[in-house]
């Protein structure tokens, strides 16, 4: 019998070593099984501004079986039915966005957590291997990782508080979002913007909990790397096809 939660992205968290993966928004099965086997750590399924239902992240999810690469879900809101539901279709790690202050993130692992940790409903499903895997209610708590996006001026005001909460693994910056609200709409070379990000890292190092970051790609990404953080989204699926193309276009076309 196969558990399709393991554990092993919670234990990246806490070994504080590097992961890279990509952000999934194509509803497509092709796509998933692809870049499940060029080497990614985790796939970032976007149910927050990508056009994918729970439905539909199931099934993009299942090729994932027998790989390396562990699922995580991008909730739309911090919200405990949508994280309940996103739960339930046996995902390694939930990410929540717009996680502004202490409350918030206390919110977010109780959705995590059955009870008496949490206010989990009850109901698995895929996660527990259809009924087939009778440990995973004793082990979720354990086995699932919970990722805060820290993507605002409130969150970065409360930073220490966020992150310091018992039950949350990792936290995530949303650059453009956070760039938006210091009034650095873009531009990811300002101060502010890079000051932000000096204030996150810090606070992610006095609390033990590891820092993700979006990239535009590699030369992007080895740049946040080398500021400390361990958790890199190397662009995402659409973004890779499009560079792709235009690069090998451009190729072509050149004189």
């Amino acid at each position: 019998m196969t558990e399709f939660v393991t554990g092993r992205l919670k234990k990246i968290f806490k070994d504080n070593r590097v992961s890279v993966g990509t952000w999934i928004t194509i509803n497509s099965t092709d796509v998933t099984e692809a870049l499940s086997r060029v080497g990614f750590d985790w796939l970032v399924f976007d149910t927050e501004h990508a056009p994918l239902t729970i439905e539909t992240v199931q099934k993009l999810m299942q090729p994932l079986n027998g790989s390396n690469v562990s699922p995580i879900i991008r909730v739309a809101w911090n919200d405990p039915v949508m994280v309940k539901l996103a739960l339930d279709i046996g995902p390694e790690g939930i990410l929540v966005p717009w996680v502004n202050n202490k409350e918030q993130a206390l919110n977010a692992v109780r959705a995590c957590r059955y009870p008496p940790e949490g206010i989990r409903g009850w109901g698995p499903r895929r996660a527990a291997v259809y009924g087939l895997d009778l440990t995973y209610w004793k082990r979720a708590g354990d086995d699932i990782a919970l990722i805060v996006q820290i993507e605002t001026r409130e969150a970065l005001d409360n930073v220490m508080d966020i992150l310091s909460t018992e039950g949350v693994d990792a936290f995530f910056i949303g650059p453009y979002d956070l760039s938006v609200s210091l009034g650095v709409p873009l531009d990811f070379e300002s101060e502010t913007f890079k000051s932000a990000i000096d204030t996150a890292l810090e606070a992610g190092r006095k609390t033990g909990k590891p820092g993700g970051i979006y990239t535009s790609g590699g030369q992007d990404a080895v740049k946040y790397l080398r500021k400390g953080f361990k958790m890199i989204t190397l662009t995402s699926d659409i973004s890779l096809l499009l560079k792709g193309a235009k690069l090998n276009l451009d190729f072509i076309k050149s004189p």
